[in-house]
């Protein structure tokens, strides 16, 4: 515990007070603090905010500044915009759609989405609602900036995807895609003939009670500012039409916590078909190809709706996980759902060694917290 007295006195004289949060679980809480500490003082990122839930107690662990200069630490209310961890939303949300039977996994997304007449094929295989949830539709990751036309506008969308070439023909290889997530989302709100945004709150959002979640950037409150690899701050602007299913979500580590703690809740009656179809395996690694771009937060075994599924490793359970970058903010979300162990963690600035790092931490972490 030597190095951990060091650590404290260096912190309490470097940095803004840490803010822990009240937990009974004390060892939970004791954890967090050290290893939020250990990764602070190593990365040098402006703020981080870790929490926990174990069997059902939580604990959350702010550390640094939510803006350089503020001496706010930032804690459990404390917005963060968590990028592409929105794509377990996304996926969540077709779940839901699929119980109800709204949708079939299968459906073709084509008719569904009021942006294009149709979307491309390969080799006679159409893009299914599954393969867009999954990584496997053969889409590229971004679209291509068009001359004269707004990125992400619905000329955009419908200039990249008229007489485009898939990369693989749909469910055979695996390719993180952005654009397949936010045509999933504008097909989802055509099953449902309502607005995405309406439609997330009253399948998602509500019903766990994620009342800090959601597309506006929180106008008061403490919010976490992004910085770039040069330490400069990043302006996340305004909402960006048309990418609700890939990314933008704002959320707080307390709401991350209780979303966890519903994907853990394994035989909880509320909600279980849904949690069920977004938790289970829809596209093996095994035999795609290609597979690229979905490894590094750790080693992809398997992809859930918007999750990335890890088979156990060593002392490490099976992890359901999911990270994401927004405007200089990284975040992880990771749960061992087996074991009732989760965490989320973010850091405010694009370091990308340190995003990975951090992935590790939680993965080692859970590993500690539920052995095998």
């Amino acid at each position: 515990m030597k190095f951990k007295a060091i650590t404290l006195a260096f912190l309490a004289a470097a940095t803004p007070a840490a803010i822990p949060a009240a937990a009974e679980d004390a060892l939970l809480s004791e954890t967090l603090e050290f290893t939020a500490e250990i990764f602070y003082l190593d990365t040098a990122v402006p703020g981080l905010i870790i929490g926990a839930v174990r069997n059902g107690e939580t604990a959350v662990f702010g550390i640094g500044e939510t803006r350089k200069g503020s001496g706010v630490a930032p804690d459990g209310d404390t917005a963060v915009g968590v990028g592409s961890i929105t794509k377990s939303f996304t996926g969540l949300t077709l779940a839901n759609l699929a119980a109800e039977g709204t949708v079939a996994l299968t459906d073709p997304a084509a008719p569904l989405i009021d942006l294009v007449e149709t979307l491309p094929e390969r080799d006679g295989h159409r893009i299914r609602l599954v393969d867009l949830a999954t990584h496997a539709s053969g889409l590229p990751r971004e679209l291509e900036q068009v001359p004269d036309v707004e990125k992400y506008s619905d000329a955009s969308f419908r200039a990249n995807l008229k007489d485009a070439g898939l990369l693989f023909a749909p469910g055979t290889g695996l390719l993180y895609s952005n654009i397949g997530f936010d045509l999933l989302a504008m097909a989802l709100s055509g099953a449902a003939d309502q607005p995405y945004e309406a439609l997330l709150k009253e399948k998602v959002l509500d019903p766990i009670g994620l009342n800090a979640t959601g597309y506006a950037r929180p106008a008061s409150g403490t919010v976490m500012t992004g910085y770039d690899w040069n330490g400069k701050e990043m302006d996340p602007g305004a909402p960006i039409p048309n990418r609700s299913g890939a990314s933008q979500l704002y959320t707080t580590a307390n709401d991350m916590l209780r979303y966890l703690e519903w994907n853990l809740d394994r035989f909880g009656s509320e909600g279980m078909e849904a949690r069920a179809i977004s938790h289970a395996v829809w596209a093996m690694r095994d035999g795609m190809d290609p597979v690229y771009g979905l490894d590094e937060s750790g080693h992809m075994s398997a992809m859930g709706l918007g999750w990335v599924i890890m088979m156990p490793e060593g002392d490490r359970p099976l992890i359901i996980q999911k990270a994401g970058g927004s405007h200089g903010v990284f975040s992880y979300l990771a749960f061992a759902p087996s074991r009732g162990v989760g965490i989320f963690m973010s850091i405010s600035q694009f370091n990308f060694s340190a995003s990975m790092e951090m992935a590790n931490v939680v993965n080692d972490l859970i590993a500690v917290l539920a052995p095998r």
